[in-house]
């Protein structure tokens, strides 16, 4: 059997809370990784108590689009409660685009941009609240995460926009490049970002992140991360360590054809920054 994993990344927001939750399996356990602004934990399980079809299983814990049921317990974790999702926003086209038919290490799903999030969870005894809050879904799969990648993820915005980002260093045969993806959804609208789309990368470091591509360009600074170690894949193991801002401020700033569409303070960004 070739090196396999697959995980989904469900975040929910609602003001200064977050609570973003991993489900997943890789070549020879499942898992359920937790993350919030000031804690992370990694749990395994069985690779026979993974499932997946219309949702997926995780021992006791069922994820989907319409949201996440949660149920583990373990000496060091313990993670209950019920999410439903709303009013999901998902893309018009796979964000691969022509490279969803190329063997790449990894390939990359956005499920849903933008959406609702209700309910209550439970972590370590403390509760975290979503009356109305906003989510975010994403997944991948392949064998290993890129050797290196920037990554940046934003609801925290104003007019209902979402902003996911990537630029990550992408092998292919004897040939390495650096590609991107990434969306802006602002006032029902999708701009898209994309290597296949002709993007040209003019900033991607520890500070910033900035893409221009026709008449679009957005940038985004992170003056100040503060990440937590994360357990990510490697020839379908999840024995690799990377680390995750989940919450750290960040400035927005997105043009079309010379008018500022966009330009804001998310005080609760997801990033990711590791080094090639």
């Amino acid at each position: 059997m070739k090196p396999y994993y697959e995980g989904w990344y469900l975040k929910q927001q609602q003001g200064d809370d977050l609570l973003a939750v991993i489900p997943g399996r890789a070549q020879d356990h499942a898992f359920v990784q937790v993350i919030t602004p000031r804690y992370s934990a990694y749990v395994p399980f069985p690779l026979s108590e993974y499932r997946l079809g219309a949702c997926m299983q995780v021992g006791d814990s069922l994820f989907s689009r319409d949201g996440m049921d949660l149920q583990v317990s373990t000496p060091e974790v313990e993670l209950e409660g019920h999410l439903r999702y709303a009013d999901l926003t998902p893309l018009r086209s796979d964000i691969m685009g022509p490279f969803a038919f190329l063997p790449m290490e990894t390939k990359h799903t956005v499920f849903s941009m933008r959406h609702e999030v209700q309910g209550l969870v439970t972590l370590n005894g403390t509760v975290h609240r979503f009356d109305d809050g906003v989510g975010y879904m994403e997944g991948d799969h392949g064998h290993s995460f890129p050797q290196g990648y920037t990554w940046i993820q934003s609801v925290d915005l104003p007019c209902d926009a979402s902003v996911m980002l990537a630029v990550a260093t992408i092998p292919l045969g004897p040939l390495h490049f650096i590609g991107c993806i990434g969306i802006v959804a602002l006032a029902g609208r999708e701009y898209r970002f994309a290597t296949y789309r002709g993007v040209r990368i003019v900033q991607a470091d520890r500070q910033a992140v900035e893409v221009r591509q026709g008449p679009l360009r957005l940038r985004v600074e992170v003056p100040e991360t503060r990440g937590h170690k994360l357990q990510a894949p490697t020839q379908g193991s999840m024995r690799r360590l990377i680390h995750e801002s989940p919450a750290v401020p960040a400035h927005f700033t997105f043009a079309c054809k010379g008018k500022t569409l966009l330009d804001a303070e998310s005080p609760h960004t997801s990033f990711e920054f590791v080094e090639a």
